[in-house]
């Protein structure tokens, strides 16, 4: 299969994903096999959160509408323009999967077939049906791929690399079971954002996106705020109330109530607005509806440290503060060349 037949059927596969969106799903007569798989996957996003909690309606058909806009003809040509694609790439590559947010493997499970191997894919128990609706979708568009994907429900076997993610206890495990393999091991990132007070309220109710966007279970997720010394929070907290809904939601409201309440009992200072505390801590990773925060001398002095925990770190969002950090409210909308960890996966990929 050539690669500009394998970037057809994922650009086919991105005008099936554009049809569906929370107020208005849309078939349209132009997109393929809408007869066998469009109902089907209304009716799968309508199930999702009965299979998973945390994959409210919402959170679903957003992922659904990232995904149809990173698949176009323009961005997959900038996006592979860097490479050397070989048209006889047949490995078999392991996919061990995550299942934090929907579809958060879709990316790796793309870059195997664009770059021509064999996908084997053990999927995450909380996220076990969205990824094999769209691999019979490319399959129906392409025959060609049936022979090149397969789900594994038990022991992974047979393969030539590995691409597994998952928490820094996991990836120990994988480490070790995977040492004579090439693989890529994910760990445990979290996304912060730096502060100088300056930020305007559409700034800031920006943020909130990058905070709540999938409750907050992403790598790409802010869980932490760098301020300045002296720096008060009246602004951030005004400007993030239009995100106050969340606590309406049991899941969300149920971990609010118990992390506060763990604060508060071990006498932890908390600034609290009704869904969201914030917490004075040096960790970057906070629990499910808290943030953490800590303060800064000097904007160069937090860039120095924050390069010598680059490792633990996903995104930095800033206002042009931090070299090479990400507008506000865009943490959850990467480019395809936005890799994971910052490793290249397509590079990785031509080289097993």
């Amino acid at each position: 299969m050539t690669l500009e037949t394998k970037k057809s059927v994922f650009v086919a596969l991105g005008k099936f994903l554009s049809q569906f969106s929370e107020n208005n799903s849309t078939k349209k007569p132009d997109v393929l096999h809408n007869d066998l798989f469009f109902d089907a996957f209304e009716e799968l996003i309508a199930l999702s959160q009965s299979h998973n909690g945390w994959y409210t309606p919402e959170q679903v058909y957003f992922s659904i509408q990232s995904w149809a806009t990173a698949l176009t003809e323009d961005h997959l040509n900038e996006w592979l323009s860097n490479y050397e694609l070989s048209e006889n790439s047949n490995k078999n590559v392991a996919l061990i999967l995550a299942g934090n947010i929907p579809l958060v493997g879709f990316h790796d499970f793309l870059s195997v077939l664009i770059t021509g191997h064999n996908v084997k894919i053990k999927t995450s128990s909380n996220d076990q049906h969205l990824l094999p609706f769209l691999a019979k979708y490319i399959v129906a568009v392409a025959p060609e791929f049936s022979d090149k994907i397969t789900f594994v429900e038990g022991k992974l076997e047979n393969f030539d690399a590995v691409i597994a993610t998952g928490s820094n206890n996991t990836a120990r495990y994988f480490e070790y079971y995977f040492k004579n393999k090439p693989s890529i091991i994910r760990k445990s990132r979290n996304s912060v954002v730096v502060l100088d007070g300056n930020e305007t309220t559409e700034q800031l109710t920006a943020l909130g996106e990058d905070i709540f966007r999938y409750f907050g279970l992403g790598c790409r997720n802010v869980s932490k705020l760098f301020v300045p010394k002296g720096y008060t929070f009246d602004a951030f907290f005004e400007a993030i109330f239009v995100y106050q809904d969340v606590i309406h939601y049991q899941k969300y409201a149920n971990n609010y109530d118990y992390n506060k309440a763990v604060f508060l009992m071990s006498n932890f200072k908390l600034l609290d607005n009704g869904f969201l505390t914030l917490k004075e801590d040096s960790s970057h990773a906070s629990p499910i509806s808290s943030v953490f925060y800590e303060t800064y001398d000097t904007i160069a002095e937090l860039e120095n440290r924050l390069e010598r925990e680059k490792d633990n770190l996903q995104c930095i969002v800033s206002n042009k503060l931090i070299a090479n950090s990400i507008d506000f409210g865009q943490t959850q909308h990467p480019k395809l060349w936005d890799y994971a960890d910052n490793v290249d996966t397509i590079s990785f990929l031509l080289t097993i």
